[in-house]
């Protein structure tokens, strides 16, 4: 479904990405694990559009995007939740997920992405409907920015970091809804520092170093991989 091949992108004259290379068949969870600075939020935001890189390709669906612009590549199919959840404070629970709604190419959840299919997969959400976005939790607000992105029916969603901040009984809750989704049809790729959570829902691992992949395995390569996790994983 994706492969990213040889990226490099930039900051300024900062060479963040040093050649990176990953790939998502259909249907995964895929977790890029690493530690705060390494290159992971980028990598997310280059496969977007949010940055471009200056070398190498992206290809979604056999379809070179590299340098298409953001919302280009979301009507691709391609859905983004970024760490920051950007929800709109001031609309209630409803009116968020109805401005997720566009036209794609994604071939989304098997009937559909609606928001009436998002409350009963997420009947949190349907109590909290009339609810304004800065009245929710943290784990709540977080379950609606991914929900907002299923509206728009991607076939592949981005995301970016989902458990951070939360309380361990709200990160079951996130990892249980991405668990959902996967169900649903749609694919994953996530950023995330949070290994414990990761290894409960991911089918395959990449770890990222100072700008490039170190690591890449299933969840019995992660495990047995001691060395990886102390240098690249531990704190």
């Amino acid at each position: 479904m994706l492969e990213v091949r040889d990226i490099h992108t930039y900051y300024g004259k900062s060479h963040i990405l040093q050649g990176v290379d990953m790939n998502l068949k259909e249907g995964e969870i895929v977790c890029l694990l690493g530690r705060n600075g390494v290159g992971k939020s980028t990598t997310l935001k280059s496969i977007m559009g949010l940055v471009k890189p200056r070398q190498g390709s992206i290809r979604f669906r056999d379809e070179e995007i590299t340098g298409l612009e953001p919302f280009e590549i979301a009507r691709r199919g391609v859905g983004y939740v970024p760490e920051d959840r950007r929800i709109f404070r001031s609309l209630t629970v409803h009116e968020n997920l109805l401005m997720g709604i566009k036209e794609t190419k994604g071939h989304g959840g098997r009937n559909g992405w609606t928001v009436e299919a998002i409350y009963e997969k997420f009947p949190r959400l349907r109590e909290r409907k009339d609810s304004k976005g800065g009245h929710l939790s943290g784990g709540e607000q977080q379950m609606l920015t991914i929900a907002r992105t299923l509206t728009g029916n991607p076939s592949l969603i981005l995301v970016d970091e989902p458990t951070e901040g939360l309380a361990p009984l709200i990160v079951r809750d996130v990892i249980d809804m991405l668990a959902e989704v996967r169900q649903g049809g749609v694919t994953v790729l996530m950023v995330e520092q949070n290994f414990k959570a990761a290894i409960k829902i991911a089918d395959r691992f990449y770890i990222m170093g100072k700008g490039h992949i170190v690591f890449e395995g299933d969840t019995q390569a992660l495990l047995a991989a001691e060395d990886v996790r102390k240098n690249y994983l531990e704190v």
